[in-house]
Protein backbone atom coordinates (compact mmCIF):
# COMPACT_ATOMS: atom_id res chain seq x y z
CA UNK A 1 0.00 0.00 0.00
CA UNK A 2 2.95 2.09 1.07
CA UNK A 3 3.89 1.81 -2.91
CA UNK A 4 0.56 2.17 -4.36
CA UNK A 5 0.27 5.44 -2.51
CA UNK A 6 3.58 6.95 -3.52
CA UNK A 7 2.82 5.47 -7.74
CA UNK A 8 -0.23 7.76 -6.98
CA UNK A 9 1.38 10.62 -5.97
CA UNK A 10 3.82 10.57 -8.65
CA UNK A 11 1.77 10.30 -11.31
CA UNK A 12 -0.75 13.07 -10.47
CA UNK A 13 1.78 15.27 -9.55
CA UNK A 14 3.90 14.49 -12.72
CA UNK A 15 0.87 14.63 -15.14
CA UNK A 16 -0.32 17.77 -13.09
CA UNK A 17 2.81 19.56 -13.70
CA UNK A 18 2.68 18.58 -17.14
CA UNK A 19 -0.65 19.54 -18.04
CA UNK A 20 1.03 23.16 -17.58
CA UNK A 21 4.37 22.26 -19.21
CA UNK A 22 1.73 20.84 -22.22
CA UNK A 23 -0.28 23.90 -21.96
CA UNK A 24 2.33 25.85 -23.10
CA UNK A 25 4.49 24.07 -25.57
CA UNK A 26 1.08 23.02 -27.48
CA UNK A 27 0.45 26.74 -27.79
CA UNK A 28 3.66 27.42 -28.50
CA UNK A 29 3.63 24.93 -31.48
CA UNK A 30 0.42 26.70 -32.76
CA UNK A 31 2.08 30.26 -32.11
CA UNK A 32 2.88 32.53 -35.54
CA UNK A 33 6.29 33.25 -34.29
CA UNK A 34 9.48 30.68 -35.36
CA UNK A 35 11.15 31.09 -32.08
CA UNK A 36 8.24 29.52 -29.49
CA UNK A 37 6.98 27.44 -32.43
CA UNK A 38 10.99 25.95 -32.96
CA UNK A 39 11.33 25.51 -28.97
CA UNK A 40 7.87 23.60 -28.86
CA UNK A 41 9.25 21.77 -31.42
CA UNK A 42 12.13 20.81 -30.10
CA UNK A 43 10.44 20.06 -26.27
CA UNK A 44 8.31 17.76 -27.99
CA UNK A 45 9.94 15.93 -30.68
CA UNK A 46 13.02 15.34 -28.03
CA UNK A 47 10.76 14.01 -25.15
CA UNK A 48 8.65 11.98 -27.68
CA UNK A 49 11.32 10.46 -29.74
CA UNK A 50 13.75 9.61 -26.33
CA UNK A 51 12.80 6.47 -23.91
CA UNK A 52 11.40 7.72 -21.06
CA UNK A 53 13.67 5.37 -18.85
CA UNK A 54 16.84 7.15 -20.73
CA UNK A 55 15.52 10.58 -19.65
CA UNK A 56 15.18 9.27 -16.17
CA UNK A 57 18.42 8.32 -16.04
CA UNK A 58 19.61 11.99 -17.89
CA UNK A 59 17.76 13.56 -14.81
CA UNK A 60 19.36 11.85 -11.79
CA UNK A 61 22.98 10.81 -13.35
CA UNK A 62 23.03 12.93 -16.27
CA UNK A 63 22.29 16.51 -14.83
CA UNK A 64 24.50 16.16 -11.60
CA UNK A 65 27.23 15.19 -13.68
CA UNK A 66 26.80 17.58 -16.00
CA UNK A 67 26.58 20.66 -13.43
CA UNK A 68 30.26 18.98 -12.26
CA UNK A 69 31.66 19.19 -15.64
CA UNK A 70 31.08 22.88 -16.00
CA UNK A 71 32.32 24.02 -12.55
CA UNK A 72 35.51 22.43 -13.61
CA UNK A 73 35.31 24.18 -16.74
CA UNK A 74 34.08 27.24 -15.32
CA UNK A 75 37.46 27.07 -12.89
CA UNK A 76 39.93 25.71 -15.46
CA UNK A 77 39.23 28.51 -17.92
CA UNK A 78 39.11 31.43 -15.37
CA UNK A 79 40.75 30.49 -12.79
CA UNK A 80 37.99 31.34 -9.93
CA UNK A 81 37.20 28.43 -7.18
CA UNK A 82 34.98 26.61 -6.79
CA UNK A 83 32.08 27.56 -4.23
CA UNK A 84 28.86 24.81 -5.15
CA UNK A 85 29.55 21.33 -4.49
CA UNK A 86 27.86 19.09 -6.60
CA UNK A 87 24.62 18.92 -6.59
CA UNK A 88 22.69 15.55 -6.63
CA UNK A 89 19.09 15.20 -6.78
CA UNK A 90 17.27 12.65 -4.72
CA UNK A 91 15.23 9.77 -6.63
CA UNK A 92 11.65 10.82 -5.94
CA UNK A 93 12.79 14.56 -7.10
CA UNK A 94 14.35 13.45 -10.35
CA UNK A 95 11.39 10.65 -10.81
CA UNK A 96 9.00 13.56 -10.86
CA UNK A 97 10.98 15.71 -12.65
CA UNK A 98 11.67 13.31 -15.48
CA UNK A 99 8.02 12.11 -15.59
CA UNK A 100 6.33 15.79 -15.87
CA UNK A 101 8.36 16.45 -18.38
CA UNK A 102 7.76 13.59 -20.44
CA UNK A 103 4.16 13.66 -19.86
CA UNK A 104 4.24 17.56 -21.17
CA UNK A 105 5.81 16.67 -24.31
CA UNK A 106 2.52 13.99 -25.00
CA UNK A 107 0.30 16.37 -23.50
CA UNK A 108 1.50 19.25 -25.66
CA UNK A 109 0.54 17.12 -28.35
CA UNK A 110 -2.91 16.52 -27.26
CA UNK A 111 -3.99 20.04 -26.36
CA UNK A 112 -2.40 21.35 -30.12
CA UNK A 113 -5.04 18.95 -31.53
CA UNK A 114 -7.70 20.17 -29.23
CA UNK A 115 -7.47 23.81 -30.44
CA UNK A 116 -7.15 22.34 -34.39
CA UNK A 117 -10.02 20.63 -33.70
CA UNK A 118 -11.81 23.74 -33.23
CA UNK A 119 -13.51 25.29 -36.41
CA UNK A 120 -11.51 28.21 -37.67
CA UNK A 121 -14.76 30.30 -37.81
CA UNK A 122 -14.62 30.34 -33.59
CA UNK A 123 -11.54 32.48 -33.53
CA UNK A 124 -13.08 34.67 -36.63
CA UNK A 125 -15.86 35.36 -35.23
CA UNK A 126 -14.51 36.04 -31.33
CA UNK A 127 -12.22 38.60 -33.29
CA UNK A 128 -14.71 40.04 -35.38
CA UNK A 129 -16.24 40.61 -31.72
CA UNK A 130 -13.04 42.95 -30.96
CA UNK A 131 -11.46 40.19 -29.14
CA UNK A 132 -7.43 39.89 -29.26
CA UNK A 133 -6.36 36.82 -29.99
CA UNK A 134 -4.80 35.54 -26.33
CA UNK A 135 -8.54 36.42 -25.15
CA UNK A 136 -10.07 34.61 -27.91
CA UNK A 137 -8.05 31.62 -26.95
CA UNK A 138 -8.80 31.99 -23.52
CA UNK A 139 -12.34 32.89 -23.43
CA UNK A 140 -13.90 30.86 -26.62
CA UNK A 141 -11.11 28.25 -27.98
CA UNK A 142 -9.67 26.71 -24.90
CA UNK A 143 -12.66 26.19 -23.40
CA UNK A 144 -14.47 24.57 -26.01
CA UNK A 145 -10.85 22.28 -26.66
CA UNK A 146 -10.86 21.06 -23.24
CA UNK A 147 -14.24 18.95 -23.90
CA UNK A 148 -12.39 17.75 -26.46
CA UNK A 149 -9.41 16.65 -24.92
CA UNK A 150 -10.69 14.90 -21.29
CA UNK A 151 -10.44 11.34 -23.25
CA UNK A 152 -7.00 11.65 -24.45
CA UNK A 153 -5.98 13.26 -20.86
CA UNK A 154 -7.22 10.11 -19.56
CA UNK A 155 -5.21 8.11 -21.25
CA UNK A 156 -2.15 9.70 -20.71
CA UNK A 157 -2.76 9.54 -16.93
CA UNK A 158 -3.16 6.16 -17.43
CA UNK A 159 -0.17 5.57 -19.43
CA UNK A 160 1.72 7.46 -16.45
CA UNK A 161 0.71 5.32 -14.33
CA UNK A 162 2.30 2.03 -15.68
CA UNK A 163 5.30 4.45 -16.72
CA UNK A 164 6.19 5.25 -13.08
CA UNK A 165 7.21 1.47 -12.69
CA UNK A 166 10.73 2.77 -14.35
CA UNK A 167 11.32 5.00 -11.62
CA UNK A 168 12.29 2.17 -9.56
CA UNK A 169 15.93 1.53 -11.92
CA UNK A 170 16.89 4.67 -9.32
CA UNK A 171 16.03 3.33 -6.11
CA UNK A 172 12.38 5.15 -6.05
CA UNK A 173 10.45 2.55 -3.70
CA UNK A 174 6.52 2.84 -5.91
CA UNK A 175 4.70 -0.49 -6.37
CA UNK A 176 6.71 -1.86 -8.58
CA UNK A 177 9.90 -1.27 -6.77
CA UNK A 178 8.12 -2.50 -3.64
CA UNK A 179 7.07 -5.73 -5.25
CA UNK A 180 10.88 -6.59 -6.03
CA UNK A 181 11.82 -5.70 -2.41
CA UNK A 182 9.67 -8.11 -1.17
CA UNK A 183 10.41 -10.84 -3.41
CA UNK A 184 13.73 -10.50 -2.66
CA UNK A 185 12.70 -10.91 0.91
CA UNK A 186 10.57 -14.14 0.72
CA UNK A 187 11.44 -15.57 -2.68
CA UNK A 188 7.74 -16.06 -4.31
CA UNK A 189 7.51 -14.48 -7.20
CA UNK A 190 3.94 -15.15 -9.01
CA UNK A 191 1.52 -13.95 -6.00
CA UNK A 192 3.70 -10.96 -5.62
CA UNK A 193 4.13 -9.63 -8.79
CA UNK A 194 0.41 -10.95 -10.05
CA UNK A 195 -0.83 -8.73 -6.66
CA UNK A 196 1.73 -5.58 -8.18
CA UNK A 197 -0.09 -5.87 -11.59
CA UNK A 198 -3.70 -6.31 -9.73
CA UNK A 199 -3.14 -3.48 -7.93
CA UNK A 200 -1.95 -1.73 -11.36
CA UNK A 201 -5.07 -3.06 -12.66
CA UNK A 202 -7.94 -1.48 -10.42
CA UNK A 203 -6.24 1.93 -10.45
CA UNK A 204 -6.46 1.96 -14.27
CA UNK A 205 -10.14 0.11 -14.39
CA UNK A 206 -11.31 2.65 -11.44
CA UNK A 207 -9.58 5.75 -13.46
CA UNK A 208 -10.94 4.51 -16.78
CA UNK A 209 -14.95 4.81 -15.61
CA UNK A 210 -14.08 8.05 -14.12
CA UNK A 211 -12.89 9.72 -17.39
CA UNK A 212 -15.95 8.02 -18.75
CA UNK A 213 -18.23 9.49 -16.54
CA UNK A 214 -16.70 13.16 -16.79
CA UNK A 215 -16.86 12.78 -20.79
CA UNK A 216 -20.54 11.97 -20.69
CA UNK A 217 -21.24 14.91 -18.20
CA UNK A 218 -19.16 17.08 -20.25
CA UNK A 219 -21.17 16.06 -23.47
CA UNK A 220 -24.79 17.16 -21.73
CA UNK A 221 -23.12 19.88 -20.98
Amino acid sequence: MDGTKLTLFITVVSVGIGCVLGLIAGLARLSGRKIPRLLGTCYVDFLRGTPLLVQIFIVFFGLPALFTDLQNWWHTSLGWPILISKPALEPLAAAIVACSLNSGAYIAEIFRAGVQSIERGQMEAARSLGMTHNQAMRYVILPQAFKRVVPPLGNEFIAMLKDTSLVSAIGVAELTRRGVLINADIFDPFPIYMSVAFIYLIITLTFSRLVDYLERRLKTG
